[in-house]
């Protein structure tokens, strides 16, 4: 076990070191290199300002080991910043996450240059680490076999004054034929609730109004501690605490979506009317393949009462193509269900073979031209599906949270964006009044695209929120300090689309 103070070595009597942590993968590793930087900022160590790209004194690399040539990008990253090593006596270079949970001494071996190596296990090391290789001058590599400790109990620097990750449990019970990331992050692990609420009603306290739980199955909440409506329960608790307006979750299992959760995401006022749910393939055939403990009627079976019991509910979803072993009619089956299932935004991957996975030996294995033929059909398919329930919206009046930097064109435009209560993106007019990142605005939707909403008229009504307070005191305290790296993907909220992979970490 690593006691606090091993968490906190003294930092270099020379003045504080900067930090850069470059962050791969899905909302588990964005959340743990929050706590990543809570560590190093405990530890004495200051952000490097942004754009620094590798000229930090520690540079910091949390891997995913899910997404298509995760290594190679890793290795070539290292690569990169050896040079710069070199020409920087003291720099420290440390990897961690689910790569390095994977790969361990291999990493050292191939880039003898890294000083440290840990894995998703003992993210609490990192600064002690990093001391133990100054002091010793030589790499540490410590990769733990099972959670040292539950990561919300270290200190986090959160990415967002309004919103935050709250984590309800780490780990995965299941096997699918996939994915590696049971491997690598262990069994499944719940909080306790109490803990959970005690973080959300602390969070709220310090401004955040919108706060999404994480679980690599979140829904699977409570097999750890024995009861099977402890994810419905912990939903309506949410909903009991004042001030706390926007609760999301991410990414369920449809094994385990109960009619207890339907009832508790509609009759729960702040619960979003917002649902990813993974579906992988709509065959029948490919799911038993892929060990996926449900088929294509249950799934189906699952949407119709999300949209029985709240019927503008948002619904995404995760799709692989070319699992091994799909024929054209296994394809044909996804097809079917995207067309029934009517989903806002899919995102979708090319399958691809990943080490260390049943799936990566099995027979069967798709020639490239094929799955690339079938990606680009499902593609446009769902092209077609999200501007049509886009559409939909136009003319509603829609309650947005101002959002940061998620409208990368909003300085030419002279527009804000937001999200809607169903994760929407719109991008409005900026009104006459000034507004903040967490405050409120309402909106009539004029213009629909496939990936975004317009409210080209004027803002109808704004309401300035605690959340904008904190974003507002947050900004100016950092004012005085160097800006910070933002980390990678993705933002508060649902995940922007992905490159071709296999698969995202949370694999549900």
């Amino acid at each position: 076990m690593t006691s606090s103070s091993d968490r906190s070595p003294a930092v270099d009597v020379r003045g504080p070191k900067s930090y850069e942590i470059r962050t791969y993968g899905c909302q588990m590793n964005v959340h743990d290199s929050e706590r990543l930087s809570g560590l190093l900022e405990e530890a004495g160590y200051v952000r490097a300002p942004e754009g620094s790209d590798g000229d930090a004194d520690v540079v910091v690399f949390n891997t995913c080991a899910v997404r298509e040539n995760a290594d190679n990008r890793l290795y070539g990253n290292l690569g990169r910043l050896a040079p710069k090593k070199t020409q920087r006596p003291g720099m420290q270079i440390a990897v961690g996450g689910c790569l390095a949970q994977k790969d361990r001494d291999t990493i050292v071996n191939k880039a003898p240059w890294v000083d440290v190596v840990f894995g998703t296990h003992n993210i609490g090391r990192l600064p002690v680490l990093l001391e133990r290789a100054r002091v010793q001058q030589e790499a540490q590599v410590e990769i733990a076999e099972s959670l040292e400790a539950f990561p919300s109990t270290l200190p986090t620097r959160r990415e967002s004054a309004y919103a935050a990750w709250v984590s309800i449990s780490v780990g995965c019970n299941n096997t699918c034929t996939f994915c590696i990331v049971p491997a690598l992050r262990g069994k499944e692990k719940d909080r306790r609730p109490g803990d959970i609420l005690a973080e959300v009603e602390a969070l709220v306290a310090e401004g955040v109004s919108e706060i999404t739980l994480l679980g690599q199955n979140v829904n699977a909440y409570g097999s750890d501690i024995g009861d099977r409506e402890a994810f419905s329960k912990l939903l309506r608790a949410c909903g009991a605490v004042e001030g706390l307006e926007r609760v999301r979750f991410t990414s369920p299992h449809p094994r385990d979506f109960t009619d207890d959760v339907i009832a508790a995401m509609a009759e729960t006022p702040n619960v979003m009317p917002q649902l990813h749910m993974p579906l992988q393939s709509g065959s029948d055939t490919v799911l038993k393949a892929m060990r996926r403990s449900y088929r294509q009627e249950r799934y189906l079976g699952i949407i119709e009462k999300v949209r029985a019991a709240i019927p503008y509910a948002a619904i995404t979803t995760d799709i692989i193509v070319g699992f091994p072993g799909e024929t054209e009619e296994d394809f044909e089956q996804t097809l079917h269900v995207v067309r029934e299932a009517r989903f806002t935004q899919a995102f979708t991957f090319q399958y691809s073979k990943r080490p260390g996975t049943p799936a990566a030996t099995m027979d069967g294995q798709i020639p490239k031209e094929v799955v690339q033929a079938r990606y680009e059909r499902l593609v446009a398919l769902q092209e077609e599906i999200s501007w049509e329930e886009n559409k939909k919206q136009v003319g509603r009046t829609l309650e947005l949270m101002v959002a940061e930097g998620e409208g990368r064109k909003d300085g030419a435009t002279h527009r804000l964006s937001g999200r809607a209560p169903d994760n929407r993106l719109v991008h409005f007019t900026r009104p006459e009044q000034p507004v903040r990142p967490g405050d409120m605005v309402t909106v009539a939707v004029t213009y629909a695209a496939p990936h975004h909403l317009l409210a080209e008229g004027p803002v109808l009504d704004v309401r300035l929120t605690r959340a904008g307070d904190a974003w507002e005191k947050r900004t100016a305290e950092e004012s005085a300090k160097p800006a910070g790296v933002m980390l990678g993907l993705p933002k508060i909220g649902a995940p922007e689309p992905l490159p071709v992979a296999a698969g995202a970490c949370g694999c549900d």
